[in-house]
């Protein structure tokens, strides 16, 4: 959404949107934070986590662990299904990784080309998932079957104006038609996209009935099926190709990368209207319609 503001001020004809995520350098232990102590007296709940906040849009919203474990399996269902046929393949640059090991006091070198992700679950199952304890509160119903995984990745974007892409013989994959934000309270951030869409739609002049294909990100299972209750989304518009759940959220990347399954998978249907929503940690949704021309 910025870099297309930045072009249509006439700031630039050119943006690279991009964003990259490294979740395994993330330290998980000795975490000390220190939170402002008016902040924390007035809006403790700016600092619940992600997870807390899946459980208590599972708990307002009555959404079961079986609808989580339902959704989740489907999610990773789908992302076989789109593995196996290749759909992937023309959106992923090969990434080649060189490493060293041991073996026998020796040091070898092992090369490695990424070009799959690596979070579907091939074996998953629903009495499997069922069997996963809560992690976040006791008695609770997500677990870390029914969230996204933790994630590296990277992901980028060209836009350009239209005039230059013209001048330089291109035909853009879509036109971005308009971007809408919106707030919720930060204890269900999940539900951001719920306030968000409305208004992209809205600004965009078209319904959601309108709407060939969605990108909701799978956050977590239980505020995606709140998402999914609330807007009315048909099923079977909804994240086609898989979704976070199965294919990872690196949260830097995420937009951008749901941006493109989105890009691509509307020029494999010749698909017209497409949206991509997603919530925000501390209570934000956003959403962004695109728009592909013959």
């Amino acid at each position: 959404a910025i870099a297309c503001q930045r072009i249509m001020c006439g700031f630039a004809d050119v943006v690279v949107a991009a964003g990259v995520e490294h979740m395994t350098l993330v330290p998980m232990g000795g975490n000390k934070p220190l939170p402002d102590p008016d902040l924390i007296e007035t809006l403790p709940e700016a600092y619940i986590t992600m997870g807390l906040t899946a459980e208590n849009v599972a708990q307002r919203f009555n959404i079961s662990r079986e609808e989580q474990d339902a959704f989740a399996f489907e999610s990773h269902q789908k992302a076989i299904k789109a593995l196996n046929e290749g759909i992937f393949k023309e959106q992923i640059l090969p990434l080649q990784v060189v490493d060293r090991t041991f073996e026998a006091g020796k040091a070898v070198k092992l090369e490695k080309t990424f070009d799959t992700d690596e979070c579907v679950r091939f074996d998953t199952s629903l009495d499997r998932l069922s069997k996963l304890r809560p992690l976040f509160r006791a008695g609770g119903s997500v677990t870390a079957g029914n969230s996204c995984p933790m994630n590296d990745g990277a992901a980028a974007a060209v836009v350009m104006s239209r005039e230059k892409a013209k001048e330089l013989g291109l035909k853009p994959m879509a036109v971005f038609r308009s971007f809408g934000v919106g707030g919720v309270e930060p204890e269900v951030m999940g539900i951001g996209p719920v306030v968000a869409v409305p208004k992209a739609l809205k600004y965009a002049g078209i319904s959601l009935d309108q709407v060939d294909l969605i990108e909701l990100n799978e956050a977590f299972a239980s505020q995606s099926l709140y998402v999914v209750r609330e807007l009315g989304i048909d099923a079977n518009r909804l994240n086609v190709n898989g979704g976070s759940i199965a294919l990872g959220h690196p949260l830097g990347c995420t937009g951008v990368y749901l941006t493109t399954k989105l890009l691509y998978e509307m020029e494999r249907r010749k698909a017209r209207f497409g949206l991509v929503t997603m919530c925000i940690g501390g209570g934000m949704g956003a959403a962004g319609i695109f728009e592909r021309e013959e």
